[in-house]
């Protein structure tokens, strides 16, 4: 991805979402386009209409930090916008080459393999399912091979099944709003890794054949995901509300681990272990099957 084009189009997305009286300007004024214009950001962060031009078409290497911190406040930026932004502006930013594929720690799996009833997966910097347990793969992609990780050149990615996989769709009951939270932190983790090409070709694959991912796209939505309370319908079990939590592993850049849970005295609990019984040993080939849609 073109980094400077990444930053213009972020700045000007976040300028037109900035109302007048948000930041104390009249709002009766008649406007052409919606937001703040250039000079009044330019004017509420210190800076020339020039230099803030400037930053609008990509020119932000080496701006200063006081400058990036009077941006954020003059266009209201979340906290993961303000560090979505110093990514996009740092110097000395790389063109994406060809990464050595990610691997997880032994310790790590372990880790995922122990937790047993619990469903939990790891995801790489570009969404790569680097290893998952029984449980976490009977949840979310039964329909795939349960050795399905280990391929390290043809891995399930959750961005890519989330847009382009039916059953993948269909799992989710709240898909648009997951889709908008699987946007945010794909952009997040491009500014964050813009040396990692897997993500940029991730990236311009959706563009060229989702829809829906390139709506999102042109919105530039930035937000990391951390954690979340989702409904699922599973083609197993039926509706489950499920929590999840996403996990940096400090010594592993970009990895994360995902813990998914449920109220103990839940009916989702209770679907959440028949799941868990459905998919041991002979159990676990059934089920597997009927998910396919073999049964």
């Amino acid at each position: 991805m073109d980094q400077r084009s990444e930053l213009g189009g972020f700045l000007r997305s976040r300028r037109a979402r900035t109302r007048p009286e948000d930041v104390g300007l009249p709002a009766y004024e008649r406007r052409r386009v919606p937001g703040l214009r250039r000079e009044e950001v330019a004017r509420l962060t210190g800076i020339s209409v020039g230099y803030y031009t400037r930053l609008e078409q990509g020119h932000g290497a080496n701006v200063s930090d006081s400058v990036l911190d009077s941006l954020a406040g003059a266009l209201r930026l979340a906290p993961d916008e303000r560090t979505h932004l110093r990514s996009l502006t740092r110097p000395g930013r790389k063109s994406p080459t060809r990464a050595a594929p990610e691997h997880v720690r032994d310790s790590v799996r372990l880790l995922v393999g122990s937790l047993g009833d619990i469903p939990a997966l790891v995801l790489g910097r570009s969404g790569d399912v680097l290893t998952w347990n029984r449980l976490a793969h009977a949840l979310l992609a039964g329909h795939l091979p349960r050795e399905a990780p280990e391929r390290v050149d043809d891995r399930p990615n959750w961005t890519r099944l989330f847009f382009l996989d039916p059953r993948t769709r269909e799992l989710f009951s709240d898909w648009p709003e997951k889709a908008k939270d699987t946007v945010a932190d794909v952009r997040l983790a491009l500014g964050a890794h813009p040396g990692d090409s897997s993500l940029a070709e991730l990236v311009g694959e959706l563009l060229g054949r989702s829809t829906e991912f390139r709506t999102l796209w042109s919105e530039h939505p930035v937000r990391r995901c951390t954690s979340h309370n989702r409904e699922y319908h599973h083609p197993l079990v039926g509706d489950l509300t499920l929590s999840d939590e996403l996990l940096t592993l400090p010594d592993d850049d970009g990895q994360r681990l995902v813990v998914f849970s449920a109220d103990p005295r839940s009916p989702s609990a209770a679907a959440l272990a028949l799941l868990a019984e459905n998919t041991q040993g002979q159990g676990g080939q059934q089920a597997v099957a009927l998910l396919a849609g073999e049964g």
